[in-house]
C-alpha cells in the first residue's frame, strides 16, 4: 500500500485570556483591533505563533505586543479547533488564562498596529468579540468558577491588603449572586488563612475597614477541602 504524508494547512494561534479585579468589578484585557477580518472590533489578545517559537513563547511575546504587558504566569486551559473558527481558514488556537492584580500594573499600550489599543472591560458588560473570542472567554470565565470552590485563586486578584467588603465583592463578581454578609465573613474567617492586621483603610470617606493579608502558608498547611460558600 503506497504511503504518504498528508498536507497540512493549518495554522496555529495564541489567544488570552487574562482576568483582574478593579473598583469592585471584576474585568477581563481586551484589545481594538486594527487588521482585518474584524478590523475596529473588539477581541481577546491572540495572534498568530511564528514557526520558530514555542506556543509558551509565543503567548508570552503576543501579549506583550498587543498590551504592553509582560512577566506574567500564564496556563493553557483550552484548544479550540473547529474548522470554520476564522474566516480566513483553519485556525488552531490554543488559550492561555491568567490572574493579575490590575493595580501596580503599567499602562497598557500596544507596541504594534496590529491593535489600535488595549483596555480593562468589566465581564458582565461585554460586547460581541471578533472570531469565536465570546465562546474562548466564557470557556474561561467557567474554569475561573471551578478553581474558586477549590484553590485560593481571589488573592491573586485582590490587592496585598484587602477588607473583608472586598473579598466578598469579588466573589460575588465571580459567582454572579449575593452572598450572605454575615455568613460569608464567618466562613472566611474560620478557614484560618485570613491574618488581620493592625491597619485599616486610609483615605476613605466612609467608616475605615479592617484590613487582612492572605497567609498561604497557612493556606497549605491548613486548608485541603474545598471552599463551598452555598451551604
Amino acid at each position: 500500500m503506497e504511503q504518504y504524508l498528508p498536507q497540512f494547512e493549518s495554522a496555529l494561534s495564541i489567544d488570552c485570556v487574562i482576568f483582574g479585579f478593579d473598583a469592585g468589578e471584576l474585568k477581563v484585557l481586551l484589545i481594538e483591533r486594527n487588521a482585518e477580518p474584524f478590523k475596529d472590533w473588539y477581541a481577546l489578545p491572540g495572534f498568530l505563533v511564528k514557526q520558530d517559537e514555542g506556543v509558551d513563547e509565543a503567548a508570552e511575546r503576543i501579549l506583550y505586543e498587543l498590551t504592553g504587558l509582560r512577566d506574567l504566569h500564564m496556563e493553557q486551559f483550552h484548544t479550540f479547533g473547529d474548522v470554520d473558527r476564522h474566516p480566513q481558514g483553519r485556525v488552531i488556537t490554543v488559550a492561555y488564562y491568567a490572574l493579575i492584580r490590575i493595580n501596580g500594573q503599567k499602562e497598557l499600550r500596544p507596541v504594534t498596529d496590529y491593535a489600535k489599543a488595549a483596555f480593562w472591560h468589566p465581564v458582565n458588560d461585554l460586547p460581541k468579540l471578533g472570531f469565536d473570542h465570546s465562546r474562548i472567554f466564557s470557556t474561561g470565565f467557567n474554569k475561573l468558577r471551578r478553581r474558586l470552590s477549590y484553590q485560593p485563586i481571589a488573592f491573586e486578584l485582590l490587592p496585598e491588603k484587602f477588607t473583608l467588603t472586598q473579598l466578598q465583592q469579588l466573589y460575588e463578581a465571580i459567582l454572579n449572586k449575593k452572598l450572605d454578609k454575615r455568613n460569608f465573613r464567618k466562613k472566611m474567617l474560620s478557614y484560618g488563612f485570613l491574618k488581620e492586621l493592625d491597619e485599616k483603610q486610609k483615605n476613605v470617606s466612609y467608616r475605615a475597614a479592617k484590613l487582612y493579608k492572605f497567609d498561604r502558608r497557612k493556606y497549605t498547611k491548613i486548608f485541603q477541602n474545598e471552599l463551598n460558600l452555598d451551604k
